[in-house]
Parts: structure tokens; C-alpha cells; sequence
């Protein structure tokens, strides 16, 4: 039932959103990168901060946030094989190369920190690690140079304008704002789904975490790109995406802020690791993706980076499941 809300929800929140980036001028990727982002990654916020202070485990918080990001990237591979008309990176703009270049940065200084593991635990300000801190800066100063380089880019007229032009802002912004509550309360729902199960079977709460609840906590930001998709919005999809993840490495610093027991990246296991490199490795292939345009596919109905992007994600998600079967 949840994820049905978030379908239908979800479908409404990105036309919405289309609309709302072309009356603002602010353009589809701003929009995307930040006001869908911060919408569709609410559920694993949720989820991370109950399991971190009311349950107890920073593996499961951590893990769902990481895995999540995973996930998010393998949507990639999903819209190139729902865009038909050529290779779908191919199509998107170059700014989008930032923010997955940031994406991998917060993915590098949260696997060091993760290596660091005991060593940077002092290292915090009133309980909460500096790496958490860091993260949360760099993703703040990231978001101010996006606006200021989408405000400086002048807004040319186009059929969305004209399609829109009817549109009254106050219905807008009110019906945004039922579809971002309807959104995020169905993510949330099946996030405490997700976690009821794992308590239920006693699954291991690193294994559930990046896999299970990630994949459930995302649900959100699967419905709003296959309709941005469908709108034509492609920039849109792709920084709700990319924002995402980027924002859902920077809900450590909000994590670590209710986790009491020390900084939460120096209290979990080695094991998220894998998780860290296989974000890097997708981030990577999505660069090359945007930066590296084909007029066509190299399979019919995917692109070279498409099987790379999947095969990565069944790759770290079978190595995670050895590592802690073995462990």
C-alpha cells in the first residue's frame, strides 16, 4: 500500500516540481538536486536516526544510508533502458559532473573515516565526529555554488513554460506540498516496515540496512525519475539522484548527532566498506557516462555503462553478503 502512494505521490511530485522550476527560474536541476532530493531521501533520514537512537545500531543507520546511495546509482542504469531515443547521459547537462564528483569525495572521507575506526573517535565536537562535520560542510558550500550558478543562467522560454503558464503559484506550491507529505510519508511507512521485518528474522542489521531498507527507503526517488523521465525532465531525474545521494552522506552529521555512544563512523563495522567502493566505482561510470557522449547505444536498449552499473550493484551486494556470512 505504501509503495502505491509513493507511485501515484511520487508521479504528481515531479510534474509539480517541473513546474515550480520553470515559474522560479530556478531550473530543473537546482530543483532537482535540492528540493526533490531533500523530499525522496527523507525516509532513509528516518530510518537512520531511529536506528541509531532508539535501536541502538549504527550498522543498520549507516548501512541504509550507504546502501541507499548504491541503489540510487543503479536507477541510472533503469532510465538508460527506459530512454529510448539515445544514451541517456549523453543527454543530460555537464553540471551534473560536480555533483557526482562530490558524490564520491563524502564517499572517500566516510570509508576513511570508517578505516580509521577507534583512532578519529576523539576527534569530535560534542559527540559528534569531525568527519561527520566535514561532510555536512562540504555538502552545504556544494548546494550554495549550484544556486549561485543556476540563478546566474538566464531562463530561456520554452513549451514547458507555455504549458505551465496557467498554473496558479499558490495551487502549485499547495499541491507540491500535499504530494511531498503523501511522498514522505509513505517512504517513512515502509522504512518501519522494513525494520520490523529485520527484527522479525533477525537479520544481520549491515546486510538489511545497505540492501533490504535501502532499496525500500528509496522507492521515493525510483517514482519521482521514471516520472520525471516521462515528462521529459532528464536534468530533473538526474540531480534528484545525484542530490540524493550526496544528501543522504551528508544525514551523517544529523545521524551522529543522536547516536550518544561516540562519532557513529568510528562505531561501525569494516564491512561498509565494500558499500564505499562500489558507490565510488558507479559514481565513476556515471562521470564517464555524462562526459564521454554517444550518439548511440552500444546495446540496443542499453548503454555500455547500463550492465557495468547493475553488475557492480550484484557484485557489492553479493560480496556484502559474503563478508558478513564469513564474519
Amino acid at each position: 500500500m505504501s509503495l502505491v502512494i509513493i507511485l501515484f505521490a511520487g508521479t504528481k511530485l515531479a510534474r509539480y516540481g517541473d513546474v515550480i522550476a520553470e515559474k522560479t527560474g530556478l531550473g530543473r536541476i537546482w530543483i532537482g538536486l535540492v528540493l526533490l532530493a531533500a523530499i525522496t531521501s527523507a525516509p532513509e533520514l528516518v530510518t537512520g536516526v531511529s536506528s541509531a537512537a532508539l535501536v541502538g545500531l549504527p550498522n543498520l543507520a549507516v548501512g541504509t544510508l550507504l546502501g541507499s546511495c548504491m541503489f540510487n546509482l543503479t536507477i541510472l542504469a533503469l532510465l538508460d533502458i527506459l530512454h529510448h531515443r539515445a544514451p541517456f547521459l549523453s543527454e543530460v547537462k555537464l553540471q551534473h559532473l560536480v555533483t557526482a564528483g562530490m558524490g564520491i569525495l563524502l564517499a572517500v572521507i566516510t570509508g576513511g573515516s570508517i578505516l580509521a575506526g577507534e583512532s578519529l573517535a576523539e576527534l569530535a565536537l560534542g559527540g559528534v565526529g569531525v568527519s561527520s562535520i566535514i561532510i555536512l560542510i562540504l555538502y552545504l558550500a556544494a548546494m550554495w555554488g549550484m544556486f549561485r550558478f543556476e540563478r546566474n543562467q538566464t531562463p530561456s522560454l520554452n513549451k514547458a513554460v507555455q504549458q505551465y503558464e496557467q498554473e496558479s503559484r499558490k495551487a502549485l506550491y499547495f499541491k507540491f506540498a500535499l504530494a511531498a507529505i503523501a511522498v514522505i510519508g509513505a517512504g517513512i511507512w515502509v522504512s518501519f516496515i522494513g525494520d520490523e521485518i529485520t527484527r522479525t528474522y533477525d537479520w544481520s542489521a549491515s546486510f538489511v540496512g545497505t540492501l533490504f531498507l535501502a532499496i525500500t527507503t528509496s522507492m521515493p526517488e525510483l517514482a519521482v525519475t521514471i516520472a520525471a523521465l516521462r515528462l521529459g525532465a532528464i536534468d530533473m531525474a538526474v540531480a534528484d539522484i545525484l542530490g540524493a545521494n550526496i544528501l543522504d552522506v551528508a544525514h551523517l552529521f544529523t545521524i551522529d548527532l543522536f547516536y550518544r555512544q561516540g562519532p557513529i563512523l568510528s562505531s561501525v563495522k569494516s564491512i561498509h566498506l565494500i558499500t564505499v567502493g562500489i558507490i565510488t566505482a558507479m559514481s565513476l561510470l556515471a562521470i564517464l557516462g555524462i562526459r564521454f557522449r554517444q550518439k548511440r547505444k552500444t546495446f540496443i536498449i542499453a548503454s555500455w555503462y547500463t550492465p557495468a552499473l547493475i553488475g557492480l550493484y550484484i557484485f557489492g551486494s553479493y560480496a556484502l553478503f559474503k563478508g558478513i556470512s564469513s564474519g
